[in-house]
């Protein structure tokens, strides 16, 4: 007897193909607009669910209130309104917050803007501040039409 004759063949393992670097790619990529498609649903969900309003509602009023303080300062310390909420002075790292949850627009004079919240906690908040408020601001709403 012969032992190398007798044995049966080794038994060869299957062919495998590398895969392309861009097979890798293109499924981590699919795997990111599918998840980040279901985070913005999801995001949308919530909000029109309606469960922020109330959240909304009190982060929008602060929001405003911060944003409209700071514009005023600007203006008693210049003697006219900033041209974009970039230029005002001396904020903290809170302001930042409301000033980034706003839109401004501002009089090509300086005299008087316009200030509306975007943002309050999740969503856009619908405030209707008394015409009190603006007493004695140069909130002016006829900006707004130019928007």
């Amino acid at each position: 007897m012969n032992p190398s004759t007798d044995l049966p063949p080794p038994i060869q393992s299957p062919i495998r193909r590398k895969r392309s670097p861009w097979f890798t790619v293109g499924i981590v990529t699919g795997a990111a607009v599918v998840l980040g498609l279901g985070l913005v649903f999801m995001y949308r969900a919530i909000v029109d669910s309606g469960i922020t309003k109330g959240p909304d509602a009190m982060f929008g009023d602060q929001h405003l209130k911060t944003a409209v303080a700071l514009i005023e300062l600007h203006k008693v310390r210049t003697g006219r309104y900033p041209e974009t909420l970039g230029k005002l002075k001396f904020t903290g790292q809170w302001d930042q917050i409301a000033l980034q949850s706003v839109s401004y627009i501002v009089a090509e004079n300086g005299s008087s803007y316009y200030v509306e919240v975007e943002r309050g906690w999740i969503g856009k908040p619908k405030l209707e501040m008394p015409p009190e408020f603006w007493h004695g601001t140069g909130y002016n709403p006829e900006l707004a039409v130019n928007r």
